[in-house]
């Protein structure tokens, strides 16, 4: 299942495809929390505890698994305390399960659910990572191509400047030219492949892109993954068209 929304960077969608079809949200979600984080009145520079012990939205408790995460620097400081705005950077910069987590576990799930309320979002993202007793209960983060598209259009230009620090320039990143700023989250595993980015051309107005992937051309593989090269293809192709975007959007 394919699925893709192309928008201004504000406004109506001016092309979708199965835009409203739930996929498993992978590292998408990271955004929301991130989102969560900036609403908050938390300190950012409050130095928090670096533990793998989480609660499971069943009551139980879970921990992450540190060979399934990309960023190998927040395992590092286990046991250690580090501000809350180096976990909230890593978590979208390197997409670290670990940091995520604890950023969850400082903002809370109302938090994160009142991000994609607000966004107009019918899907969203009620539990951690990897929390293996709440999926097996039933309770799963998905997403639709078009969750993807309105929660990049509400976020502040504040939240956006930190997603464009994503270091994975796979995906959407992978088909437009070198140097054009982008804003946005990619997320991967066996079966599923996302990425929505708010996209920013020297030469014409930004605009928003999501493209969601369920299927078996989602090998899992960071890099040489063939669903990898269909989101890159398609955003080539969008990137092709950027000058009809915001015209058609009128």
């Amino acid at each position: 299942m394919l699925s893709v929304v192309i928008a201004p960077g504000q406004g109506a969608p001016v092309f979708t495809r199965n835009a409203q079809v739930p996929h498993y949200a992978a590292s998408t979600m990271k955004a929301a929390v991130l989102a969560a984080l900036y609403r908050s009145d938390l300190d950012w520079d409050a130095r928090v505890p670096v533990v793998n012990r989480f609660r499971s939205r069943t009551g139980s408790v879970y921990g992450n698994d540190r060979a399934e995460d990309s960023d190998p620097l927040p395992w590092e400081r286990l046991g250690e305390q580090v501000p809350l705005r180096w976990l909230a950077e890593r978590m979208v910069s390197h997409s670290s399960n670990l940091a995520t987590n604890l950023c969850l576990q400082q903002v809370g799930h109302p938090a994160v659910a009142e991000v994609w309320r607000r966004a107009g979002a019918k899907g969203g993202s009620p539990r951690g990572i990897e929390d293996a007793a709440a999926r097996k209960a039933g309770v799963n983060n998905l997403v639709s191509a078009l969750d993807l598209a309105r929660l990049l259009q509400s976020l502040e230009p504040e939240v956006l400047a930190l997603l464009e620090h994503n270091t994975h320039r796979v995906d959407l990143a992978a088909g437009l030219p070198p140097g054009v700023r982008l804003a946005g989250k990619n997320g991967w595993i066996t079966g599923v492949r996302l990425s929505a980015a708010l996209v920013h051309p020297d030469d014409a107005p930004p605009y928003v892109l999501s493209v969601c992937y369920t299927g078996p051309l989602a090998g899992g593989r960071d890099v040489e993954d063939p669903a990898a090269r269909l989101l890159a293809r398609i955003s080539r192709g969008v990137w092709q068209r950027r000058h009809t975007i915001a015209a058609a959007g009128r």
